[in-house]
């Protein structure tokens, strides 16, 4: 029994790299994108003087990435594709995807990608970035965030379905640790513990889409989850989206628990201009300080150029008073 398993598997194997080298092709992409960013916040404020001053340095940066992609064809009629970035010289995203047909879909990312309850985590629409883009604790750029958003890991396993013209589900597995391993190798000792999280989508009316997911995520305690959940609901009328999100994040073995929502609206102008307003709270159970940021963008595009832009604020940073962050982003983007 034991040697027919390992025949199976070596023919397979044989399978796949005959396949995928008959029928697969690799291809290289990038974009050109230049922007011009400022950030201020509480560290801006000199309380001796009185006076705003400037933090930031150089504001002028370029994007440093070049991705690649490969996709071949089994026997089977199943698609695998990997893809792979390189970020100033480093890797990362790196993924493979196993395309079964009406059976679904299987991914493995090894280094960032968003699993099960992620994928839902953020469905606000926007003409550029989300509200959290560029927020920390001070202004600074180099602490904390916005509070509040569901997360289902970001190495390891996803697998999605369209089930109907109405219904897709997903499910996220994150190995404990996370680590994005090479071939053969483990992630060692005192990894935190597993995350497995999934979601459901549904598209009961033309224009209307509803999704909720849940999952148990790696806690800060060694071994242990915390309770993940978000529900929400997207509107489509006109040149209109409109958007509302609610999520929630029980912490093992305290009582400060996140309470966020988030909602948003969008105009499309015509098919080059659009523009947004998203709106975001969090509510912490161990404070009455709630986090409130806002941000707005918009975008135009003709032919291969894209220009955008954004600009949010926060206040109560982390649900800590007196901690402000604001950010904004100019950028042209010249696709080829």
């Amino acid at each position: 029994m034991k040697t027919w398993k390992k025949a199976g598997l070596t023919a397979l194997a044989g399978s796949l790299v005959a396949s995928s080298a008959f029928a697969g092709a690799v291809t290289v992409s990038g974009s050109a994108n230049l922007t011009y960013t400022g950030n201020s916040g509480a560290e801006d404020y000199n309380a001796a003087s009185a006076l705003e001053r400037d933090t930031d340095g150089n504001r002028w940066g370029m994007n440093k990435n070049l991705s690649f992609s490969g996709s071949g064809e089994l026997d089977n009629g199943w698609t695998v594709s990997i893809s792979q970035t390189l970020n100033a010289g480093n890797t990362t995203g790196v993924g493979m995807t196993i395309d079964m047909g009406d059976m679904g879909s299987l991914n493995y990312e090894a280094d960032t990608g968003a699993r099960g309850v992620g994928k839902i985590n953020d469905m606000m629409p926007t003409a550029d970035e989300d509200v959290a883009n560029g927020i920390d604790v001070d202004g600074t750029g180099t602490a904390g965030g916005l509070s509040g958003k569901a997360s289902g890991g970001s190495k390891g396993f996803h697998y999605s379905k369209t089930v109907s013209d109405m219904v897709e589900i997903g499910i996220g597995y994150a190995p404990k640790g996370q680590a994005g391993n090479g071939p053969g190798a483990v992630s060692g000792g005192g990894a935190a513990a597993s995350a497995v999280s999934g979601f459901i989508k549904l598209d009961p009316m033309d224009g209307l889409e509803i999704g909720y997911g849940a999952g148990e995520i790696a806690s800060a305690t060694t071994g242990q989850t915390d309770d993940h959940d978000t529900m929400y609901a997207s509107y489509v009328w006109g040149n209109f989206t409109v958007a509302v999100q609610q999520s929630n994040i029980d912490t093992y073995g305290t009582t400060a628990d996140d309470e966020s929502t988030r909602w948003g609206i969008l105009y499309a102008m015509n098919d080059e201009i659009s523009i947004s307003y998203q709106d975001h709270v969090n509510e912490d159970s161990t404070t009455s300080t709630d986090e409130e940021a806002t941000g707005v963008s918009a975008s135009y595009t003709s032919g291969g150029i894209t220009i955008k832009m954004h600009r949010n604020t926060a206040d109560n940073v982390s649900n800590t008073t007196s901690s402000e962050s604001e950010h904004t982003e100019i950028g042209v983007t010249f696709a080829f």
